[in-house]
């Protein structure tokens, strides 16, 4: 599917919010998330002249999620200088060389770049391919490792071809076209489906990839409504490919990761406008949260029953939840994006994940996360 949309909804401005107003803001958060003049804020460190990681600052490790929500940040807002840092340092240090994991990521490293992990998390992977593909249209491609259009088609490849002539596992299972919570395993997690993603891998991928591209973006949009709660729309942190919740370790219910699926919705319709997607699910998950006091969110079961354990990352809950408005109407999407506004960036050691899920928020509520077509400026 080619996208038609030249322009982008800034769904703040039709809100009523003065276009000077939201530019300040979006220069604002970038500033207390990526300068030294706001460590109360900041995620960005440069520990070179040439390299920058994005930190977890509650688990004190840097992780793909986070490198490639980094790079993904700064292509749209044109900071080639942040992005290739950031790039740097993932090739540096977490790109795998050798063993069943070779060409993919391992998940977390310390800031030093020493390696927590030799397994990768696909979620970091398809925010990599198309970050470096948007790099490579809106700046072209240089020498290696900033020719980001081969890194791109080599990453995807690697996803899903692994295992065919060397040990290892494909990141997507390749008959129901499915991404996986981690390759060696065969369950999801369906905050990790980007089915706007895959629609632009089915453009720019090896050729002969392109089909499977197509299939997965249909599979995925299909998988959402699947595996989200027919009344709550709220979706389980883990799940089998029949969408049952998957709570062998405790991640069958709503929590933290569950949150990106009412923001991937807002932006897959931002994008594409399919008919498949699922709109009414992001339509249940405002409705659910409508009355609920953002001071008390919590841990959910699917179906919407509360535990006693709070929410680790209420900021990034009320971002996520207005981002869905992309792709909703009525008052609960305008109530989540009013809330959302006047909801500051989050401090202290759990700030990352929230602040993340924040400036995405932002940039496409401001009609600011845009697709980069080859040859657009």
């Amino acid at each position: 599917m080619i996208p038609q949309q030249t322009t982008y909804r800034n769904l703040l401005k039709e809100y009523g919010y003065a276009v000077s107003d939201i530019n300040d803001k979006l220069e604002d958060t970038w500033h207390r998330l990526f300068s030294p003049e706001y460590p109360e804020t900041q995620i960005y460190y440069e520990p070179s002249n040439d390299e920058a990681y994005m930190l977890d600052t509650g688990n004190l490790d840097v992780r793909t999620e986070g490198m490639s929500y980094g790079m993904m940040m700064a292509v749209q807002m044109d900071k080639k200088d942040v992005f290739d840092r950031l790039w740097k340092w993932t090739r540096k240090n977490m790109y795998m060389n050798e063993g069943e994991n070779a060409g993919y990521f391992a998940w977390s490293c310390n800031p030093d770049g020493s390696k927590r992990a030799n397994g990768p998390a696909p979620d970091g992977e398809e925010y990599f391919a198309l970050a470096l593909f948007f790099a490579s249209h809106r700046w072209g491609d240089d020498h290696a490792p900033f020719n980001y259009g081969e890194q791109a088609r080599q990453l995807l490849h690697d996803c899903l071809h692994k295992g065919e002539k060397s040990n290892g596992y494909p990141m997507w299972n390749p008959d129901n076209k499915l991404i996986k919570f981690v390759p060696n395993v065969e369950f999801s997690d369906p905050s990790y489906h980007l089915p706007h993603f895959y629609e632009l891998f089915a453009l720019w991928a090896n050729p002969e990839d392109r089909q499977f591209w197509k299939e997965a973006a249909v599979a995925s949009r299909e998988y959402i409504k699947l595996s989200t709660h027919p009344e709550t729309g709220l979706a389980p942190e883990y799940a089998y490919y029949d969408g049952t919740p998957n709570d062998e370790k405790g991640y069958g219910h709503f929590f933290s990761d569950s949150y990106r699926v009412a923001s991937n919705i807002g932006l897959d319709y931002e994008w594409f406008r399919d008919q498949d997607c699922p709109v009414e699910v992001a339509e249940k998950i405002q409705a659910f949260f409508a009355d609920k006091d953002p001071d008390d969110y919590r841990r959910y079961t699917i179906a919407g029953e509360p535990f006693e354990e709070k929410s680790l990352h209420p900021v990034g809950l009320i971002a996520s939840n207005a981002m869905a408005s992309l792709a909703t109407s009525g008052p609960n999407a305008r109530k989540c994006v009013e809330l959302f506004w006047k909801t500051p960036v989050r401090t202290g050691e759990r700030r990352y994940y929230d602040n993340c899920l924040y400036f995405f928020s932002l940039l496409a509520l401001s009609g600011n996360y845009k697709i980069w077509m080859p040859g657009q400026v």
